[in-house]
């Protein structure tokens, strides 16, 4: 389960997710609209998960079954990427491949320096920035107790000033939580020092850890838009469906399986995976029945996401 796809991404083309983490998710935060859930186990503390040589042979095998390269092999785990203590020595490793390199992180971790080295290997890195304002943050993203504001501030900000890669921040925004003309203004004031390539704007498009999680209406997109571009930031806006383009590997079981784990998979997407790999229609509710997945219905739209077997809460460390 450590790689899956190739997906379509709005910002990376087609992308080979890989899933560092195992298991449940593991994160130092809890954000009200993850579509990975809620958190199970809560930490700061980095640590061993797969080896880098499990994750190479993984992706490295799983290249050898597509019928062509994807554009970015992208560590996009259940939880967050730079909690994995050998993340360094993975991109490293897979950088063999030719295929650039892209890490999605919260950013939680910057003020680390041993992550700050990891993700400067790698070729394309997104940073989280939902609330340039602590209580905000503390809302949305509901850090781990131990993670100050201040400490997630420094570390942004020492990492995009040494950061020599394609630097992105992602804004999500949730109705009236950081939607609001005056935060994102604040906002894009601190973005606009961090001096990304691309700032993008998006909303929830699966489903969120919290069902109170709603989008912003039109108007407060465009507002949002307007401000994050009349801060001088290059703002890219994701809305929608990227598409059902996804990879396949010949089996459809395992394919379902490592998506849903951190990408909850749309009906037309499965559809896909279905197709493309020849098999029954029947599997998606088979894998229901043995509490492999479970289906969500969000927006009018059934999605399939992953089911683990630990406890529900969260966990600290």
């Amino acid at each position: 389960m450590i790689s899956f796809g190739p997906v379509p991404s709005r910002r990376l083309g087609q992308s080979l997710g890989i899933n560092n983490i195992p298991g449940d998710k593991i994160c130092t935060y809890a954000c009200i609209y993850c579509q990975v859930g809620a958190t199970r186990h809560y930490t700061l503390e980095r640590q061993s998960f797969y080896s880098p040589e499990q994750i190479f042979k993984a992706v490295e095998e799983h290249l050898s079954k597509l019928q062509g390269m994807p554009d970015y092999l992208t560590f996009v785990p259940n939880g967050e990427p730079t909690l994995d203590i050998h993340l360094k020595e993975s991109i490293r490793l897979l950088k063999q491949s030719g295929i650039p390199i892209a890490v999605i992180t919260n950013a939680s971790l910057l003020g680390d320096a041993g992550v700050r080295d990891a993700l400067s290997l790698a070729d394309w890195v997104s940073v989280k920035v939902d609330a340039n304002d602590e209580a905000v943050w503390k809302k949305i993203n509901r850090p781990h107790p131990r993670l100050t504001f201040k400490d997630y501030m420094e570390g942004l900000m020492t990492f995009a000033s040494s950061y020599r890669g394609i630097l992105a921040t992602e804004t999500l925004m949730v109705e009236g939580v950081n939607d609001g003309a005056e935060l994102l203004q604040h906002n894009a004031s601190l973005i606009a020092t961090i001096k990304p390539t691309t700032a993008y704007l998006s909303i929830p498009t699966r489903p969120p850890a919290m069902r109170s999680v709603k989008k912003p209406d039109e108007e407060a997109i465009n507002r949002a838009y307007q401000i994050y571009t009349d801060a001088g930031l290059h703002c890219e806006l994701l809305l929608g469906f990227e598409g059902s383009d996804t990879g396949f590997t010949g089996d459809a079981r395992e394919d379902i399986l490592n998506m849903s784990a951190v990408h909850p998979i749309r009906e037309e997407t499965m559809g896909e995976i279905l197709r493309k790999n020849r098999a029954d229609s029947s599997l998606p509710d088979q894998l229901v029945r043995e509490k492999e997945i479970r289906e969500v219905i969000y927006q009018d739209k059934k999605f399939w996401i992953r089911n683990f077997t630990r406890a529900e809460g969260i966990g600290l460390a």
